[in-house]
């Protein structure tokens, strides 16, 4: 469970250095992107390391407590959701329609991520570790919202645009289902 802690510290550091500290990110300059790119990956991958267990170096991920057992049929709200927050992120780089009325789509994509996550996993590391990243999204768009101005509204994107993210985020769910099903979890019921 410590891998995880330490990976969501991490995470919830090398994001918000920028806000809480611009002074300080400001003088690190160019440099500083590589910096907080590379605590970003180191990051994820003591998440990773912790919430998927590893006897590596002898020391071992966390043991799985179960807290619930989540019914089956949450199965279909999670893919329903993870289908949501896929569109979320490709609609945002796409800047579509929905991104009119989302402020912050792609942390909107993340909190509805770590949420189906939620509603699935019933074991305490679930809960450490996609729980953290929900409350880093939502700390993130609080911090946001005070710290800058809305933007200007994006003209509406012509229907190609929606077409491509929807396709965009049913060709990227295939794709995340086939890598959870190669590390041995089936993620459709």
């Amino acid at each position: 469970m410590i891998w995880i802690v330490a990976g969501l510290a991490l995470w919830w550091g090398a994001h918000l250095f920028k806000r809480l500290a611009p002074g300080l990110r400001a003088g690190m300059g160019e440099g500083g992107k590589g910096l907080v790119a590379l605590a970003l990956v180191a990051s994820v991958v003591l998440m990773v390391w912790g919430y998927r267990g590893s006897d590596w170096l002898g020391i071992a991920g966390a043991d799985h407590i179960d807290l619930w057992y989540p019914p089956a049929f949450l199965t279909h709200v999670n893919n329903l959701l993870m289908l949501l927050a896929l569109y979320l992120y490709a609609a945002s780089g796409m800047k579509t329609r929905i991104t009119r009325m989302i402020r912050h789509p792609q942390l909107t994509g993340f909190k509805t991520w770590a949420i189906a996550h939620l509603l699935v996993n019933g074991d305490l590391a679930s809960v450490v570790m996609f729980g953290g990243l929900l409350a880093w999204a939502v700390v993130t768009v609080i911090v946001l919202n005070r710290t800058t101005a809305r933007p200007a509204l994006n003209p509406p994107a012509p229907l190609g645009k929606e077409i491509g993210a929807a396709v965009g985020a049913v060709v990227v769910m295939g794709a995340i289902g086939w890598v959870h099903n190669w590390l041995g979890v089936w993620p459709f019921g």
